[in-house]
């Protein structure tokens, strides 16, 4: 049956969801709206008849995302709000990034229901998808409503929008996917037409935006949709054509200053494509009705033609008061006019980058290093500083190095002493996020001596935090915590807050003789500090070191803690590699409590990306092969030695910590004191350094449970040895088990029983290592009992699967469930909000389980085990 409502056909219950989220919103149970769908299905069209029918029960702000060749910073935020007059509109005019974010829920929280609407999300900046997944997460408690669209098949796999979409996970979220029309409707709307419903339908496939293009045609049957378009265009008056010409190289809607500009008087002349339905008068400009058709007479132009269009873009652009950097850059690429690619993109990349907007910041900056040449030597130098530290938000370190290592040599020719003092910092940080830590030491040492007579108090500051940073990393903590201490007093003196918080996080893992509690105390100031006086790159390392530190001291409520906040914090800011880390610490976590499916799924998106993590990856890598070691999969062994040799290469004592302790564990689930004997021996001139004891502790015990001798190693426990791993080194495996249990931490609880030489602790063990999945270590549980005596011994497959007829785990079975459902890997993946390739993996898994050879088969197997 056709549906029509407010002049749309078969769209009442996507209507509904709306109505409904509005219902809420003025409720105060805020919501976001995701509307998806192929190009010219609707989307755009379906969210004007809500808001004509929501009529002033609902306050809009309204903005969309184009499709710029780089996406303009808070594009869609800054259409929404203008002349608003509210906090929101100020903010952005005050060019401040980080205010956004609560300015944008101030703007919400006014009275009345607000819907904030993003359309065409999938060309969305940086800065934008921070700002709106910040919000998301806090929107169930305004009465809002976010509604956005977005093109299905527009965006590519690793685009930050899909990250975006996983950041929605337990936000209260209305899905609203549109599909293209029945053939039903496709004969209501050809009523009349003189079309064959059936023609008509083959031709569009349903689209809506497609078959009333072709119904508006002339009677010739076309070629294509695009055929229509032009069809229409040709029936537009000369001056009306052009005019339509010239506006189609522009994407998005034209503000009316800029079409006054470009037009002049001869903007009423596309009155005649108004009437004739080609083009919408907006609230703020003048648009095509759709992107697409837009897009069809674009594609219609010559390429000279195109060219000189937009030269005139450009050239009115400049005539306006303020005009938009991100459109200067656009029409000025297209005009091939290099000189003001150059004038626009530098200030374009910096703007953006302010804003947060990473990744529109390196593609402007890279549109002017094209032209890198036609620069005088210290703009040049300038912009490959910029260029470099975009490539490493970007996590390109190798091109980083190069751009910085460039930028340096020019300063240096230069003879800038603050241009090359501060360009060297950022190159040490380069370094050090390449791996290269003792690279990162000396350049950040060089940065120091060049500044000392500089007489830049800021800049010395900055280059002897940075300086003490890489020396505590790299272990030499004596050094550091005499440096740090000097970068403290010089970045108070010099009214650097955000330098003077980042050295009491290094003296947190520099100064020696301090008990865990102050450390983590320490470190705690230090965010506190950031946080409060908004140094917000500052706090994002307070939230990575914290994490580590509760990590390696086994305060796992606090971690899990520190974790949420900080990946709130961090992913809603685009701090990445913080994100990075502190998720692979969520995973750790959820590898200390046994969630081991969880994790598993966590480390292997992360080990999977295609991006370089740089020194990151010593992080996610030994735990993924850590958990791969505990289920027994032979890959294990490769991951961990490579990862070790990477931590030995690499140089830092949180690298050795993380790699050494999982190849020890490897060890000894696998008979090989050898291998852990001789980690022990690399790791033990490290022993004594700051923070490293819990390492220590966690490296001798593995040892001893790969039966290595450490008494030579440690009289006795070593000092500052903490709970549980003291108890378990001085032989009291009930108080460690207990202490390990209390934790939330089953595993270990259960080796410490397993290793008890007590008939009933051990059983207990068996039980638990099978309900996780740890077969080896079951399996040397078992041998225990049969060395005790035991005749019956428990045996059994693991509790994952023994419940499925299939012996899937319990993630295989979801994802079985949703491939009988019909989804594809990539509608998998977002349901479950875990990557494609993580699918892909679990997809090939299940056909081996099931022994069938397709997904379809591998459905009807799911349809028969409902069934039964």
């Amino acid at each position: 049956m056709v549906i029509g409502v407010d002049g749309l056909l078969e769209r009442e219950p996507a209507l509904a969801v709306l109505d409904a989220a509005t219902s809420g919103a003025a409720a105060g149970r805020g919501s976001v709206v995701l509307v998806s769908g192929e190009a010219g299905i609707g989307k755009s069209a379906l969210v004007r008849a809500w808001s004509v029918r929501a009529g002033d029960r609902v306050r809009v702000l309204w903005g969309a995302c184009d499709d710029l060749v780089t996406a303009r910073a808070f594009g869609p935020l800054r259409d929404a709000c203008c002349g608003t007059g509210g906090r929101l509109e100020a903010t952005l005019a005050e060019g401040t990034g980080e205010a956004v974010f609560e300015a944008v829920l101030g703007e919400l929280q006014g009275g009345g229901t607000t819907a904030l609407v993003v359309e065409d999300l999938h060309w969305a900046d940086d800065a934008t998808l921070d700002v709106l997944g910040y919000l998301a997460r806090r929107i169930a408690d305004l009465p809002a409503v976010l509604v956005v669209t977005i093109r299905e098949g527009a965006v590519p796999q690793r685009h930050p929008v899909h990250r975006w979409l996983g950041s929605l996970a337990g936000c209260p979220v209305h899905r609203v996917a549109l599909r293209p029309l029945s053939d039903a409707a496709v004969d209501a709307l050809a009523a009349g037409s003189g079309w064959h419903p059936a023609a008509l339908a083959e031709l569009t496939g349903g689209n809506p935006f497609f078959v009333t293009e072709v119904l508006a045609g002339r009677d010739a049957v076309p070629a294509s949709v695009a055929d229509a378009v032009m069809s229409r265009v040709a029936q537009l008056g000369e001056r009306c054509r052009a005019d339509l010409l010239q506006l189609s190289v522009v994407p998005g809607t034209v503000p009316f200053e800029l079409a006054d500009a470009l037009l002049g008087e001869h903007l009423e002349a596309l009155a005649e494509a108004e009437v004739r339905g080609m083009l919408e008068v907006r609230l703020d400009g003048v648009a095509f009705r759709h992107e697409l058709a837009r897009r069809a007479v674009e594609a219609s132009l010559t390429g000279l033609h195109r060219r000189r269009l937009h030269q005139a873009v450009l050239a009115a652009l400049q005539r306006l008061p303020v005009p938009d950097l991100a459109r200067l850059v656009h029409h000025a690429t297209a005009a091939g006019d290099v000189d003001a690619v150059l004038r626009f993109a530098v200030r374009a990349g910096r703007e953006a980058a302010a804003a947060g907007s990473h990744r529109q910041a390196l593609a402007h900056f890279e549109a002017a290093v094209a032209h890198l040449g036609r620069l005088e030597p210290r703009e040049r130098a300038a912009l490959l500083d910029d260029h470099a530290w975009e490539l490493h938000n970007a996590h390109r370190f190798a091109d980083a190095l190069r751009a910085g290592a460039a930028a340096v040599a020019l300063y240096a020719e230069l003879d800038e002493q603050v241009g090359l003092g501060e360009a060297r910092v950022r190159l040490s940080r380069y370094h050090y996020l390449a791996g290269h830590t003792g690279d990162a030491q000396v350049v950040a040492r060089q940065a120091v001596d060049g500044l000392r007579g500089a007489r830049s108090p800021a800049a010395t500051a900055y280059a002897l935090t940075y300086h003490g940073a890489a020396l505590a990393l790299g272990g030499d903590t004596t050094t550091a915590t005499a440096v740090l201490d000097e970068a403290q007093a010089a970045a108070e003196r010099s009214g650097r807050d955000d330098l003077a918080a980042l050295c009491l996080n290094y003296q947190s893992i520099a100064r020696p003789g301090l008990t865990g509690a102050a450390r983590i105390a320490l470190v705690r100031e230090s965010l506190e500090r950031a946080l409060a006086g908004g140094h917000h790159e500052a706090a994002a390392r307070g939230y990575t070191n914290l994490a580590e530190l509760l990590y390696r001291y086994g305060r796992l409520a606090e971690l899990d803690e520190c974790v949420r906040d900080g990946l709130d914090f961090t992913a809603g800011r685009g701090f990445w590699s913080h994100a990075y880390n502190l998720t692979v610490h969520r995973c750790l976590l959820q590898l200390r409590r046994g969630e081991w499916d969880a994790a598993g799924e966590g480390l292997a998106a992360l080990v999977d990306r295609d991006e370089d993590p740089g020194m990151l990856r010593l992080y996610a890598e030994p735990a993924h092969g850590r958990l791969l070691a505990r289920r027994g999969d032979p890959a294990a062994a490769d991951v961990l030695t490579a990862a070790w040799e990477r931590g030995r290469r690499q140089g830092s004592v949180l690298g050795l910590a993380y790699t050494g302790t999982a190849l020890v564990e490897w060890a000894f689930l696998n008979g090989r004191p050898d291998v852990a004997t001789a980690v022990l021996d690399e790791w033990r001139r490290h022993a004594d350094r700051p923070t490293a004891e819990p390492a220590w502790a966690e490296l001798l015990r593995y040892a001893q449970r790969a039966g290595v001798p450490v008494a030579a190693l440690m009289v006795t426990v070593p000092e500052g040895c903490p709970e549980p791993w003291a108890s378990a080194l001085r032989g009291d495996w009930r108080a460690a088990a207990q202490a390990f249990e209390a934790a939330g931490d089953p595993y270990e609880a259960a080796l410490e029983r397993a290793g008890s030489g007590v008939v009933e602790p051990t059983l207990q063990a068996v039980h638990a290592l099978d309900d996780l999945g740890a077969a080896p270590a079951a399996t040397a549980a078992r041998r225990r009992l049969r060395a005790l005596g035991v005749r019956t011994i428990p045996r059994g497959p693991l509790a994952a699967t023994r419940a499925h007829p299939a012996g899937l785990t319990s993630r295989q079975a979801d994802v079985l469930d949703l491939l009988a459902e019909g989804l594809t890997n990539a509608e998998i993946a977002e349901r479950l909000v875990v990557s494609v390739r993580t699918v892909d993996h679990h997809v090939s898994t299940i056909l081996g389980k099931l022994g069938v050879p397709s997904r379809r088969h591998a459905s009807r197997v799911a349809r028969t085990l409902a069934s039964a």
